[in-house]
């Protein structure tokens, strides 16, 4: 919190005027960062894309940026991952954004005709999640293994 406020340029007691507790701190970070990290993901709204090629662009993406500097994964796992309890503010922040990328494949899933399109969002997050952690833990690029694997679970789901 020291250095916090020292970068930010304003006292302790400034803060806690702002911010109860540092949960709170967290917390409001997230809600205020989150829409553009999750925006950054996904393809424009009008981009002439099938379901399935929606799908594949947050793949493609996460690909791309795993080999950028400064790429800590997802900080929506690394907040879940930080505060160890469901109940933290924070984490019901970075769960419910988790939840939007679910919803995401979800919708473009069923579009496409997969038989079981929340199962497959579920699947489709879970890789997200897996490959982005994979990326921080090597300190490398996926190259191309996150697209891979989604394109493997869309075909075993029949999404063409």
């Amino acid at each position: 919190m020291e250095r916090l406020c020292q970068t930010a340029g304003v006292s302790k007691r400034s803060m806690y005027q702002l911010f109860a507790t540092k949960d709170d701190l967290v917390a409001e970070s997230l809600r205020v960062h989150g829409p553009a990290i999750v925006t950054g993901y996904f393809p424009a709204s009008d981009a002439e894309l099938s379901p399935r090629e929606r799908i594949r662009y947050v793949f493609e993406r996460l690909d791309e940026q795993s080999g950028t500097p400064g790429f800590y994964g997802c900080p929506f796992v690394n907040t879940a991952v930080e505060t160890r309890d469901p109940d933290h503010p924070a984490a019901a922040v970075a769960r419910a954004f988790k939840d939007q990328l679910t919803a995401y494949f979800a919708t473009h899933a069923k579009t496409a005709g997969a038989g079981d399109p929340e199962g497959l969002a579920v699947q489709l997050t879970m890789v997200f999640d897996g490959a982005a952690v994979r990326a921080v833990m090597r300190g490398t690029t996926l190259d191309g293994a996150a697209t891979r694997t989604a394109d493997a679970l869309l075909a075993a789901a029949g999404v063409q």
